[in-house]
């Protein structure tokens, strides 16, 4: 007998058919108890597993859900990659990890090497620099539903999990205001992220409503390393009037920012209140938080993102008509003082 044993070496042992073994393993009700149990209690003995690419041939999947993320070692998508599992095991999925290292050549080279993994589904959060989808487009083709989160394309036509930082953003600017800053300032991400817009957007119209003036010269932006957010720290503390509020792209940002400014001699939360996105674990242990962050609940994110694909998945396989074919969840956001 070989050391992975088979349905045929089961058949064999209690002499009956290998349809006869494939149907009681798989409790149809034409088989017997007594033959059931019995060849259900053998293949426990013998630890027998059924091998994965008989299942996919027969229910044409892989009950494996590819993940793409930009940088797993970040805060954010850490937590994200806990409620993406949590919600994958509940239903018997599998996942197949990637990074994109916020490039979008490493992005389509991890989405081809997962196709040819046969992966019956996409999750993804977007590289910086993606601001071309044709490499998503291109899934439906493999028949492969997608379904994005965090950061979410800016078209209409897509799955989507994400929170609304345009309304967190104009929750900030409102309470840097009642704190008495007026020359609240905004270091802005990359023009590729659909988020920079939002964030921009709730900037702009946060500063409207209070009857401030808008303007750009208080409008950085980085491409989020540490070199690109010093550059515009530069230029904001240049200004004639620097701010006295600064509020950055996300918490790494931040933390990069207060480094530098420290450097400039800037007090820190006094001189100039810093506020940010994410609320991520290691505030709590920084010397300088961020004074307020917006919490985006990564977990959730994750959890219903997974949800939602498994659940796109199921009514596939069932052949059920889709009545929302682009589903979109907005998760609340929570802004958190330190």
């Amino acid at each position: 007998m070989s050391d992975i044993p088979t349905i045929k070496e089961i058949a064999k042992r209690l002499n009956v058919s290998v349809s006869t073994v494939s149907r009681a393993l798989n409790n149809h009700p034409r088989i017997g108890l007594k033959t059931k149990e019995a060849i259900q209690n053998l293949a426990k003995e013998l630890n027998y597993e059924p091998n994965p690419k008989a299942i996919f041939f027969k229910q044409k999947r892989s009950f494996v859900i590819g993940v793409i993320l930009p940088l797993i070692a970040e805060d954010f998508f850490s937590k994200s990659i806990s409620g993406i599992e949590d919600a994958a095991m509940e239903h018997g999925y599998t996942i197949l990890f990637g990074q994109s290292h916020d490039s979008i050549k490493k992005e389509k080279t991890v989405i081809e090497a997962m196709v040819k993994q046969r992966i019956d589904g996409l999750l993804i959060s977007l590289s910086k620099e993606t601001n071309r989808y044709d490499h998503l487009e291109s899934l439906d083709k493999y028949n492969i539903p997608v379904v994005y989160f965090d950061r979410v394309p800016p078209f209409e036509n897509a799955c989507k999990v994400y929170c609304s930082v345009y309304e967190g953003t104009e929750q900030m600017i409102e309470w840097l205001f009642r704190q008495g800053r007026k020359r609240i300032a905004f270091i802005n991400g990359p023009d590729g992220i659909a988020a920079s817009k939002e964030r921009l957007k709730g900037y702009m119209d946060g500063i409207s409503k209070r009857k401030l003036k808008i303007d750009m010269q208080m409008v950085e932006k980085t491409d989020l390393s540490e070199e690109g957010t010093q550059l515009a720290l530069d230029k904001l503390l240049a200004l004639k009037k620097p701010p006295d509020a600064i509020i950055s792209f996300n918490d790494y940002v931040h933390l990069d920012a207060v480094k530098y400014a420290m450097h400039k001699g800037v007090e820190v939360n006094d001189d100039i209140l810093f506020a940010s996105y994410a609320n991520i674990s290691v505030n709590k242990h920084a010397a300088f938080p961020p004074v307020v962050s917006l919490d985006q609940f990564p977990y959730q994110q994750g959890q219903l993102a997974m949800n939602m694909l498994i659940d796109i998945l199921d009514k596939k396989q069932a052949g059920a008509a889709v009545e929302e074919p682009f589903q979109k969840i907005e998760v609340p956001v929570t802004l958190v003082y330190s």
